[in-house]
């Protein structure tokens, strides 16, 4: 099957998972900065949720670089990522309307756990469905950032118990190491296509 569809339908769903985290930003009912002090919260949640969506994307476009044509296993595997990265906006918005408290902070969490989960499966079927010898397989290696990430995950989740700026410190870092998109797969195309005849 070919995979133009698996990618609008994706582009559209993450188009609008961020159209629905900007809706939670309420417009103030006066022009004061006091007013637009007590929107910080929800905004920094935002920009924190929107680099993670975009990094999502970026990483998305580059992992489906790779493929060539879409299975059943692939069509799910990739429907299964783009629901908990769908959740995202409630976690979001949970937490910028709570001030970053504890339990918001955890289940945003276990959002981002999930989608990293997800996101690691969709690459498992891609190489299982294209072999141990695919391009994905070269490129990925021993994708050290992809399992660092869902360790700082598991660690910030209970710590937002403790103290929430630390799990929010440690969302913040996974998202810096992912800011750049996967240039492996970068690479791998690149030189693929240089040694074309």
């Amino acid at each position: 099957m070919e995979k133009d569809r698996l990618l609008a339908f994706s582009d559209g769903v993450l188009a609008i998972i961020i159209t629905i985290m900007v809706l939670e930003l309420k417009v103030p009912h006066s022009a004061e900065w006091a007013a637009l002090a007590k929107l910080l919260p929800v905004f920094l949640s935002y920009v924190l949720s929107f680099v993670y969506i975009a990094i999502y994307w970026n990483n998305h476009h580059h992992l489906m670089h790779t493929v060539t044509g879409v299975n059943a296993g692939i069509l799910w595997a990739n429907t299964h990522l783009l629901f908990w990265l769908s959740l995202i906006p409630f976690a979001t918005g949970w937490m910028g309307e709570n001030h970053f408290a504890k339990l918001p902070t955890a289940l945003y969490g276990v959002a981002l756990l999930m989608a990293a989960i997800a996101y690691y499966i969709l690459q498992t079927v891609i190489v299982r469905s294209q072999g141990a010898s695919s391009p994905l397989a070269a490129a990925i290696g021993k994708d050290a950032k992809g399992k660092v990430s869902p360790l700082l995950y598991i660690a910030a989740i209970p710590l937002a118990f403790v103290n929430p700026l630390i799990s929010c410190a440690l969302y913040v870092l996974v998202a810096v190491m992912w800011l750049v998109p996967d240039r492996r797969i970068e690479r791998m195309l690149t030189s693929k296509d240089g040694a074309a005849p």
